[in-house]
């Protein structure tokens, strides 16, 4: 295999054809979801506002820019840990870390027209809910009134969004002037940054968490949610990975990556999913035991009260169940076929668990699983994947001065 061909990734005419199709599909489905969202029979026009669209919108831009801030996360991690046996496949993170600020953009919007009354899917945006005045006036959400404040809201939003961005931004900077400078200044550059990278997003992670998703159910809170949304979108960040490490190797890229890196990446899959499972089974266990209605609300109304039961216990074994079994010997974690196929029910069911965490909050049981969002879905992936495409493009697949390359292409577990 020529080097050409193993450091140069050419995004072929048919796949980018695949990508604009699934894109199509996803524009479509916007455009004829958004005119044909009417509200359900009992339920007020004048205050439904295309919900079923906006939180399909808002499952889709959490889910995907969920991948890209995760792995820039992970990215961040390798840097601070001084990780030698990544470097190989450093890259794949940078391409599927690129899609972080159209996945900031579109979270945006979601919360943006919820700020103008577009959507009604955040009950505390509304005004009249702490206004004792008003016949909408509810203590509990006037009890968090200085926590939800539009000027403090935004502030922590923006910032979020943006410094997330320009970390992201600033890696992929660097590692490009590595490949031309070589030597150790960058390097050690990189790993400050990623420091003070993690310190902020051990915070904002959670708390965009509850700003964001919790507070879709604002009467509810738990002290484990941060770190339940955060593992979701890690192990969601780290299969988009391993995939895309394997279509490259199946396409005749990453000579240099071995059996030895599949089976790292695949330990990440594994362990990364049972930390998932731990936090999902805990939340549940702590709140459902103690059985304090406040606290079991949450679960009730998905289980009981509005029908998600089976697809909240499915969502659990798809990503419980099929990754201990399937990826628990050594083999497996360097079997292609099991990796994508463990992947591809993962991926899936981390959406579906981002589907659980936003629709009964908002439109409760009136929830499908039909075109709309299914379209939607498949937009956002083509999106994603032209993305990630187009990242991997720009560069070469294997990065060239890195201090640990030598250590990396050696790498035998």
């Amino acid at each position: 295999m020529n080097t050409d061909m193993n450091n140069n990734y050419t995004f072929t005419s048919r796949t980018r054809n695949i990508t604009f199709g699934l894109m199509a599909v996803g524009l479509i489905t916007i455009i004829a979801g958004f005119l044909t969202d009417h509200a359900p029979e009992g339920v007020s026009h004048d205050e439904y506002h295309h919900t079923r669209f906006w939180a399909n919108l808002l499952v889709n831009s959490y889910f995907y820019m969920g991948i890209a801030l995760l792995a820039t996360f992970f990215m961040a991690l390798q840097y601070v840990a001084e990780v030698a046996w990544s470097v190989a496949v450093i890259r794949v993170y940078e391409a599927v870390s690129s899609f972080l600020p159209i996945g900031a953009i579109m979270m945006f919007i979601v919360l943006l027209a919820g700020q103008l009354h577009l959507h009604h899917l955040y009950h505390w945006m509304d005004a009249d809910t702490i206004n004792p005045e008003s016949p909408k006036y509810d203590e509990v959400i006037a009890g968090k009134a200085g926590y939800f404040a539009p000027w403090f809201f935004w502030l922590r939003t923006i910032l979020y969004l943006v410094v997330w961005v320009l970390f992201q931004r600033g890696f992929i900077k660097r590692s490009l002037e590595q490949d031309l400078q070589g030597g150790t200044a960058i390097h050690f550059k990189q790993l400050g940054k990623a420091a003070v990278f993690m310190v902020f997003f051990a915070v904002t992670s959670s708390t965009s968490a509850w700003d964001w998703m919790m507070s879709l159910d604002v009467h509810w809170f738990s002290t484990m949610y941060g770190w339940y949304a955060f593992s979701g979108m890690w192990i969601s960040a780290m299969t988009t990975i391993i995939l895309f490490v394997i279509y490259l190797k199946r396409k005749g890229y990453l000579e240099q990556v071995n059996e030895s890196h599949i089976h790292d990446l695949g330990k990440w899959v594994f362990a990364v999913s049972f930390l998932w499972s731990y936090l999902w089974f805990m939340q549940f266990m702590l709140i459902w035991y103690p059985n304090i209605p406040e606290e079991t609300i949450y679960f009730h109304e998905r289980m009981h009260d509005f029908g998600y039961m089976g697809l909240m216990w499915t969502v659990f074994f798809m990503n419980f169940v099929f990754p201990m079994v399937l990826l628990m010997s050594r083999d497996s974690k360097r079997n292609y076929f099991f990796l994508v196929f463990v992947g591809a029910i993962i991926f899936v069911g981390h959406w579906l668990d981002v589907f659980v965490m936003v629709m009964p909050a908002t439109v409760k049981s009136h929830w499908h699983l039909g075109w709309m969002e299914i379209g939607m879905a498949l937009g956002f992936l083509g999106l994603m994947l032209f993305v990630i495409h187009r990242a991997l493009a720009k560069s070469p697949l294997m990065i060239k001065q890195h201090p640990y390359l030598d250590e990396s292409l050696h790498h035998q577990v």
